[in-house]
């Protein structure tokens, strides 16, 4: 959404930025879902769909015509569950900014880190100074120790921990200052390294990608490593796959999928990254390769036990799959549990 919105303000597109502030209750988006309005009515991204995003398609369009900021709350507690309004039970505070060309540089530089696969925070303060003014500014994570203002250094420092944006209300602003900050995590994309590019290493890129990962596939046979076998976005490496992987910067936000041919090449690969640091390491197998590989491993010096007790295999939730597509459905599935930190039976 950021480079969404530098693009529309560099093509001179009248627009409101919104930003769901916070929610209580129950409600169809988080914090932080953006959505972007132009003020012929057009829009990307969502705030939660249904009548909340009607009401802020309207908003925006009042905003575009004003050039005024507005916040507004949205009651979803709608008696009537035949009718058109929201029921869900919960509330949802929503920013609609026709202002966001003042705060290009900033957008920018939020997008630019995510390309970079830096970190840092988007800062939104809310200012009354008599009427509201919005202001927007960049902070690499570098530079969050010496910021002094409202909530302070420490208070973002733990957003970008949790990777969670926050929502702060100053008690008694003073005037000029900000009433409402919110605090916006921008972290990359978890990385997902996927070795073997035959049919379900290609069906997990695929479905890895539309949820959010960064994907890089690695093959050495040519015909399995060729681009158009996979979605626009994916990384296709071809050479000897325990090489590849041991040339891959691979830290605490890189996932690792073994799917490959055999358990020759598998056993290659799961020597290449074992005992890097990783949020997950799966690989495809049955409980007796499994069991003989491990077996192997501890044998030879290659892994500890401990060590070999990382390896989700065989990979994926037992959701009872069978065909490629399903199989896919399942590793992806435990890729999102791993990384919300889903609690698991």
């Amino acid at each position: 959404m950021y480079r969404k919105i530098v693009e529309l303000i560099d093509g001179n597109v009248s627009l409101a930025a919104a930003l769901v502030l916070s929610t209580q209750g129950s409600a169809p988006q988080r914090a932080g879902a953006r959505a972007v309005v132009e003020a012929a009515g057009r829009i990307w991204g969502t705030v939660g769909g249904g009548a909340v995003e009607a009401e802020t398609q309207r908003v925006a369009a009042e905003a575009c015509r004003s050039q005024r900021p507005h916040v507004f709350d949205f009651e979803m507690s709608s008696p009537d569950a035949a009718g058109d309004e929201a029921i869900c039970g919960g509330r949802m505070r929503v920013l609609v900014d026709p202002g966001a060309g003042r705060h290009r540089a900033s957008f920018a530089a939020a997008a630019e880190a995510l390309a970079d696969r830096r970190r840092g925070c988007l800062v939104t303060r809310l200012c009354l100074r008599p009427g509201l003014e919005v202001e927007v500014e960049w902070l690499p994570e570098a530079s969050l120790p010496a910021v002094r203002s409202f909530p302070g250094g420490h208070a973002m420092r733990a957003c970008l921990a949790a990777g969670r944006a926050e929502h702060f209300l100053a008690e008694a602003p003073e005037s000029g200052s900000a009433a409402e900050v919110f605090v916006e995590p921008v972290v990359p994309s978890p990385h997902l390294l996927i070795a073997g590019g035959g049919h379900v290493g290609q069906a997990v890129a695929q479905e890895a990608l539309r949820v959010g990962f960064d994907v890089t596939v690695i093959d050495d046979r040519p015909e399995f490593a060729a681009a158009e076998l996979f979605p626009p976005g994916v990384c296709v490496l071809c050479g000897p796959i325990a090489g590849q992987i041991a040339g891959c910067p691979l830290d605490e936000q890189t996932y690792v999928v073994l799917v490959t041919r055999g358990h020759r090449h598998d056993a290659q690969a799961l020597t290449a990254c074992i005992r890097r640091p990783l949020a997950y390491l799966g690989m495809i197998g049955s409980r007796r390769k499994v069991a003989l590989m491990r077996q192997e491993f501890l044998a030879t010096g290659l892994a500890t036990a401990e060590e070999f007790e990382r390896v989700r295999a065989p990979i994926g939730l037992e959701i009872g799959a069978l065909t490629v597509p399903e199989i896919a459905v399942s590793i992806v599935a435990q890729l999102i549990a791993v990384r919300r930190k889903a609690a698991l039976g």
